[in-house]
C-alpha cells in the first residue's frame, strides 16, 4: 500500500510524492488511539509496554500514544485500544521555480501608494482582501493576537519579521533541529508564510496582513528535507493549545484514500489534536491543496488537515496579468487549487502563474516576467520572493483572522471568528457556499457586508 503525500510548500509546481507504507517486520512508530478520547490511563500504557511497545509520548487528555513496535497488531488488541494507525511521513520536491529580491533592495521609482515599506506595492493580495481598508477604519492591526505557524521554521532575524516573532514561545518539534533556519538567500516556506500573516509595517520591505501581531512559530517539517511526522503536527497542536494560540496556520497537507485501512485512526487522531487547540480558542487555518482536485468529484479522497475537524480549508485565488493591467480580477481559481464544497470553506489569494507570456513587466521599479507578478509576494530568508499556492492563501486568511480579534478586544472564541469571516466574505461564485469559494472569498472591510 502506498500513501500520496502533498506539502503545500509549492512554488511553481505542485509537489507530490507516494511514501512507502511501513513494513510491519521491523520496528516503526504508530500512533495508538485509546477508545477514551478524554483519558489514557497509565495502566493501558503499562500493557501496550508489556506487548513490547516502547512509549515515546503519552497524549493523557487526547486517549492517544506514540509507539514504537514492531508488531502493531499485538497492540490493537489491547482492551481499551481503538487503532493503532503508523506515523505517516511526508516530504515535498524543491520548486522548480522560484523568484526572489535580495535584501537591501530600493527600489528607483516610488510606490503608487506612497508608503514607506518599498515593496508594499507587490502585495496585490491585500489588496483583493482589503487589509488597508481595515487598518484604517478601525487600526485594526492583529495587536494583542498570537499567531501559531506550523511550518518548516522561520527566518526570526529578518527585519521584517524580527519585530512581531515570539522566539521564547517558538520552537521545533523536528529532532536535530532549530526553529531558527539556516543563514543565506533562499526560499523557505514557513518565512515565507509567516511574512503574509504578519511582516512588521516598519518602513522597511513588506507588510503582513495583520503587522501588529505576534508569531510564533513551530518547525513541524524540516527545513533540509521538507518531510514531518504526524505525531510532530500532532505535539504543535497541543503545544499551541497549551500556549495561548489564538490562530493556528497550517500551509501543508496529506491526500489519503478512503479506502486506506489507516485513515480513519489518523483522522481520529489529527480530529481529537485540533479539537484540543480549537477548545483552547484557536481559529485554525488549513491550505486546500494544490493537486486541483475536485474533491466533491472524488470522494475517494481526503485530504488532511484541511478537512480534518474544527479546520476552515482555504483555497486559492490569483490574477492573471495584474502587473499588465491592475485592474483585472483578483479572484480566479488558482490553477493548481484544489476545491469543492467538502473542503472548501473560505477562499483567499494564493497566486498562480498561468499567464501565457513571458514578456517582462516593470512594477514599482522592479522588472520581472509578467507573471511573476501574478504570485504572492513575501518575505524568505536574506530577501524576499513570490510562491503561489493554498499555502499562500492560508496565511491570507490567518491574517485577517488576527484583525478580526484584535477588532474584537484581542481574544474570541474561534466560532465567533469563523461567523465574522463569513459575514464579511465576498459571496462569489454561485450564491451561498460553492465548491470554489467556499462561504466566500475573504474580506476584512468592515463596512463591507458579502
Amino acid at each position: 500500500m502506498k500513501k500520496t503525500i502533498l506539502l503545500l510548500a509549492l512554488v511553481s509546481l505542485v509537489a507530490v510524492l507516494s511514501v512507502s507504507a511501513v513494513s510491519a517486520q521491523s520496528a516503526q512508530t504508530y500512533i495508538v488511539v485509546g477508545q477514551n478520547a478524554r483519558n489514557m490511563p497509565a495502566s493501558l500504557v503499562n500493557q501496550l509496554r508489556a506487548r513490547g511497545a516502547s512509549v515515546e509520548t503519552v497524549y493523557t487528555n487526547l486517549g492517544m500514544a506514540t509507539v514504537t513496535t514492531s508488531n502493531p497488531a499485538a497492540l490493537a488488541s489491547v482492551p481499551g485500544v481503538q487503532s493503532v494507525a503508523p506515523n505517516i511521513q511526508f516530504h515535498a520536491i524543491d520548486p522548480i521555480r522560484f523568484e526572489a529580491m535580495p535584501g537591501g533592495f530600493s527600489v528607483p521609482n516610488p510606490p503608487n501608494t506612497g508608503d514607506d515599506d518599498f515593496y508594499f506595492d507587490l502585495q496585490w493580495g491585500h489588496d483583493a482582501i482589503n487589509a488597508p481598508e481595515a487598518w484604517a477604519q478601525y487600526g485594526a492591526r492583529g495587536a494583542g493576537v498570537r499567531v501559531f505557524v506550523l511550518d518548516s521554521g522561520i527566518d526570526a532575524t529578518h527585519p521584517d519579521l524580527a519585530p512581531n516573532v515570539n522566539m521564547a514561545l517558538s520552537t521545533s518539534f523536528v529532532p536535530g533541529e532549530d526553529v531558527q533556519v539556516q543563514p543565506g538567500f533562499y526560499f523557505n516556506h514557513g518565512t515565507h508564510t509567516a511574512g503574509t500573516i504578519g511582516a512588521a509595517d516598519n518602513a522597511y520591505g513588506t507588510i503582513g496582513v495583520a503587522p501588529e501581531a505576534e508569531i510564533v512559530a513551530v518547525k513541524v517539517l524540516s527545513e533540509f528535507t521538507g518531510s514531518g511526522d504526524f505525531d510532530w503536527l500532532i505535539d504543535a497542536l497541543i503545544y499551541a493549545g497549551d500556549n495561548g494560540a489564538d490562530v493556528i496556520n497550517m500551509s501543508l497537507g496529506a491526500v489519503i484514500p478512503v479506502d486506506d485501512p489507516d485513515l480513519p485512526a489518523l483522522v481520529e487522531a489529527l480530529g481529537r489534536a485540533t479539537g484540543y487547540a480549537y477548545h483552547r480558542g484557536a481559529t485554525i487555518i488549513a491550505s486546500a491543496g494544490n493537486d486541483a482536485i475536485d474533491f466533491d468529484a472524488n470522494p475517494d479522497l481526503v485530504d488532511l488537515p484541511a478537512m480534518a475537524p474544527f479546520v476552515l480549508g482555504i483555497s486559492a485565488t490569483a490574477p492573471i496579468g495584474w502587473a499588465i493591467d491592475p485592474t483585472v480580477s483578483l479572484d480566479n481559481l488558482a490553477s493548481y487549487s484544489n476545491y469543492g464544497n467538502v473542503i472548501v470553506d473560505f477562499s483567499a489569494p494564493g497566486g498562480d502563474f498561468s499567464y501565457p507570456g513571458n514578456e517582462n513587466c516593470d512594477v514599482i521599479g522592479v522588472v520581472r516576467p509578467c507573471w511573476v507578478f501574478d504570485m504572492v509576494f513575501s518575505t524568505i530568508p536574506g530577501g524576499w520572493g513570490w510562491a503561489a499556492g493554498t499555502s499562500m492563501a492560508a496565511p491570507h486568511t490567518s491574517g485577517a483572522a488576527a484583525l478580526i480579534i484584535g477588532v474584537l478586544g484581542g481574544s474570541a472564541n474561534p466560532w465567533d471568528v469563523t461567523a465574522y469571516l463569513w459575514m464579511l466574505s465576498n459571496d462569489l461564485g454561485a450564491p451561498g457556499k460553492d465548491p470554489i469559494y467556499g462561504i466566500g472569498r475573504i474580506n476584512v472591510d468592515f463596512n463591507h457586508r458579502g
